[in-house]
């Protein structure tokens, strides 16, 4: 039977904290959605309580009233600490940073920027579903370019579509997912300086959704987009939302390359009354004193990738299942099991544990399922069991179980 790790280096285990019964106390979104003998592994929200610094500051802001509007550049200058600490880039210029209420809403304001009605969003699928709903409801048209059969970027494949969009006469975007979700791959400085040299060859912009970057799992590096040679007419996306599970306190940074200035710049006023105010106070707190935090959560999630195949290993070795470098979301592989283009139904229906559906995320997604492994190791166990138990009735035979949203 396969073993819990104990001990996390860096300080106490976020993940280990809380409990079932309190985690069910919770109204979000993850907690919520099904019946409560349904254990939730899908949402990306995660199974901590929230860091110290974060909650103190908080408190701070709550016993003081100040709930008002936003203001100041405080969470863009904590966002340049975070990433010359991190990732050793100090190429983020506060002038050239805006704030946004959330990242997709920012991707949607920078889409706005670079691109008009009808023209061509490239994106790597599997990829997030919410790039194909609001690009689709921003009367842009997604193009799929999807990712290799290793789960990384195909840079021919990528320069076909580039060269193919330049061709159409169109203004073209690449929305780029880094690190990606769902697969969890962090695309190195190398595969990043050649979409750059695509996109300033094709004229495509590329807008980065980073969201993820905080989470990388030991020994691998986050490489920004904008700090690679050729990115200057880049645009991204940063927040502390994944990070430190903040999802409900909006807040995000736009990030503009040197070449960028005067689009983001283009960008409405009124985009800027969009955050929370407490989202920026606890975005801010995070960057700025909760990195001990972070450094314990991701020896947890660490811990939990390699609990999670132990489990897959010893119960259900039909599915695939490579540990992300990123992210503390699982992409399987579930296409051997024989339970038709949407597992995830399956898993609902008779095991009683939600996985996102891999359907909604595009092309590549058809007989897998994302499982988020941001909780404790028990009931990730608990999760992985009645997965084993739902597949072990065989092939499925009855319709198909209703999904909820897509969700994060």
């Amino acid at each position: 039977m396969t073993s819990i790790p104990h001990g996390t280096p860096g300080g106490p285990d976020p993940l280990r904290a809380l409990g079932l019964e309190r985690l069910r106390r919770r109204t979000s979104m993850k907690w919520r959605t099904y019946p409560e003998d349904v254990l939730p592994l899908w949402v990306a929200e995660m199974d901590v309580p929230l860091a110290g610094p974060v909650l103190r500051a908080l408190t701070d802001a709550l016993a003081l009233g100040d709930t008002g509007y936003p203001a100041g550049t405080a969470y863009a200058e904590a966002l340049a600490r975070f990433a010359a600490e991190r990732w050793n880039w100090d190429g983020i210029d506060v002038g050239r940073t805006a704030i946004v209420p959330d990242v997709m809403l920012g991707v949607v304001e920078m889409l706005k920027l670079v691109t008009g009605p009808g023209d061509p969003v490239v994106v790597n699928s599997p990829v997030y579903p919410p790039f194909y709903q609001f690009v689709t409801h921003l009367d842009r048209r997604v193009v799929e370019a999807p990712l290799d059969p290793g789960g990384r970027l195909d840079l021919g494949l990528l320069a076909r579509t580039f060269q193919e969009t330049a061709a159409s006469g169109a203004r073209a975007a690449f929305l780029l997912c880094s690190p990606h979700n769902p697969t969890g791959t962090v695309h190195t400085a190398a595969e990043l300086a050649a979409v750059a040299d695509l996109a300033e060859r094709y004229g495509v912009r590329v807008v980065a959704d980073e969201i993820h970057a905080p989470l990388v799992a030991p020994g691998v590096t986050f490489v920004p987009y904008l700090s690679v040679p050729g990115a200057e007419r880049g645009l991204s996306l940063m927040s502390a939302s994944k990070g430190w599970n903040l999802a409900g306190l909006k807040a995000a940074l736009a990030l503009a390359g040197t070449g960028a200035a005067d689009d983001l710049a283009r960008m409405p006023e009124e985009v800027s009354h969009g955050p929370s105010h407490l989202g920026v106070i606890a975005h801010t707190a995070a960057l700025n004193e909760g990195t001990s935090w972070l450094d314990a959560l991701l020896a947890g999630l660490d811990t939990n990738r390699r609990l999670l195949a132990g489990l897959l290993a010893e119960h259900l070795p039909a599915i695939r299942y490579d540990p992300a470098e990123a992210t503390y979301l699982a992409w399987l592989d579930c296409r051997a099991l024989a339970l038709g283009d949407d597992p995830a139904a399956v898993f609902l229906e008779r095991g009683r544990v939600a996985l996102s559906s891999g359907l909604p995320f595009g092309t590549g997604g058809a007989g897998h399922a994302r499982l988020n492994l941001a909780t404790s190791p028990e009931i990730l166990t608990e999760g992985v069991r009645r997965m084993a138990a739902a597949s072990a009735r065989g092939p499925r035979t009855s319709a198909r179980v209703p999904e909820p949203p897509a969700g994060s």
